[in-house]
């Protein structure tokens, strides 16, 4: 069965492969993750979901329903709750515990995360326009310049590119390898980037569309 693990980026470094060659990587601290409540389609919440729990936290800093939905479990307090999907009955169990040991060296995997908050921002940085010319005499330079077409059509079109609130928008970078699992400390290497920042949360599943291998 598919499952996911709620991790922690710690940051990108680079380690060899067993050719010698340098390997970027992300390190993720995913897990470990006990599972906080089971949802299925005969009950009355209509569908299958698996609920899991991260991120160790005092009981004081939980709010009381918070508190009491764990405890029904039997699992101790934890900072995030986080819930997937399953295309059938879940396999699991209530205080069953997800490690990083689920996934394995050369698998493909999705990464879901938030991409960092760049604040307001013109088109130039948010689209990477050209802007207007820089001669003697022009007057803007990274303004966007005509967005309509005066009585035809009338108005501007919606989604068209303007200035804005640029990041921190929910991305999912597929298809990625995982390079090393450390059990022991709960630690996953992912080969090259996702977004997030340091210390961002993110998601990681099996690739949902993985290439096929060639026989």
């Amino acid at each position: 069965m598919s499952i996911q693990l709620i991790g922690k980026k710690i940051g990108m470094t680079q380690i060899y492969d067993e050719n010698n060659a340098i390997v970027p990587v992300t390190v993720v601290q995913a897990g470990p993750c006990p599972v906080t409540q089971i949802k299925t389609a005969d009950s009355k919440d209509g569908y299958n979901a698996v609920q899991i729990a991260f991120g160790p936290q005092k009981e004081h800093r939980l709010t009381k329903p918070e508190l009491g939905h764990l405890k029904k479990a039997g699992v101790a307090a934890h900072s995030h709750l986080a819930e997937f999907r399953t295309a059938g009955a879940p396999e699991f169990a209530v205080g069953e515990v997800l490690t990083v040991g689920r996934f394995a060296a050369g698998q493909t995997v999705d990464v879901i995360g938030v991409t960092k908050g760049r604040g307001f921002q013109g088109v130039v940085k948010r689209y990477n326009m050209d802007g207007q010319p820089d001669s003697h005499g022009h007057m803007t330079h990274r303004r966007i310049g005509s967005i309509g077409m005066r009585q035809t059509p009338g108005h501007v079109f919606k989604g068209k590119k303007m200035p804005g609130h640029m990041g921190q928008v929910r991305r999912t970078v597929q298809n990625l390898k995982v390079v090393k699992v450390d059990e022991a400390k709960n630690l996953i290497l992912i080969k090259g980037s996702f977004p997030g920042a340091n210390g961002d949360l993110v998601v990681i599943r099996p690739a949902k569309k993985a290439p096929a291998k060639k026989a």
